[in-house]
């Protein structure tokens, strides 16, 4: 099994390219915002390690960005409590996709996590800032305060461009994202 990590920027278009692969894809993001639905034991550490801000299941959207706007340690609590449990995930999906060619891995924190292998193949998807900042920009959740939070955990984009195997130029059309991703797919698979 080849394994594809994607890197990027948030808001670089990262979990577009990883569908656009045509494998099975490992998306963080929407796992993360399952276990807030449904994993009570979830609710049950976030609450007590943050119970002025945590306190109602199924975990509203807003007090996790509530909690990690009032106080910079509490993202780094929250990441620790939900990455055991993603992980578990991540090794379930693997699992389940043993036999599959590829997988992909839409992981926003996948280097500095630590959750990839040597052998992975790291694609870092690279949007111009100004076309980020709009897209940013449009969605419905936008919080600068909280985006510049993320930003902070986050390795450098520079860095994470030197570790990327391949870079994907996103300028938003499918055609360019298409004929990246195969491109790729082709120098992978020869």
């Amino acid at each position: 099994m080849i394994r594809i990590g994607i890197l990027g920027e948030i808001g670089s278009g990262k979990s577009y390219v990883a569908k656009n692969f045509g494998y099975p894809v490992f998306d963080a993001d929407f796992e993360v915002s399952k276990l807030y639905r449904k994993n009570k034991k979830i609710f049950i550490k976030l609450n007590k390690s943050l119970p002025k801000q945590i306190s109602s299941f199924p975990i509203d959207k807003n007090e996790i960005i509530e909690a990690i706007l009032s106080n910079t340690t509490n993202l780094k609590k929250i990441i620790n409590i939900v990455h055991k449990e993603i992980r578990k995930k991540m090794n379930l999906f693997l699992k389940k996709n043993k036999n599959k060619k590829i997988v992909i891995m839409d992981i926003p924190l996948l280097l500095e996590n630590k959750l990839n292998n040597k052998k992975d193949i790291l694609i870092f998807v690279e949007s111009k800032k100004v076309d980020i900042e709009k897209r940013l920009k449009k969605r419905k959740s936008f919080n600068r305060q909280l985006i510049n939070k993320f930003r902070k955990i986050q390795f450098a984009s520079d860095f994470k461009k030197r570790k990327s195997n391949y870079i994907i130029k996103n300028d938003y059309t499918k055609s360019s994202i298409r004929k990246g991703v195969k491109n790729i797919l082709n120098k992978i698979l020869g």
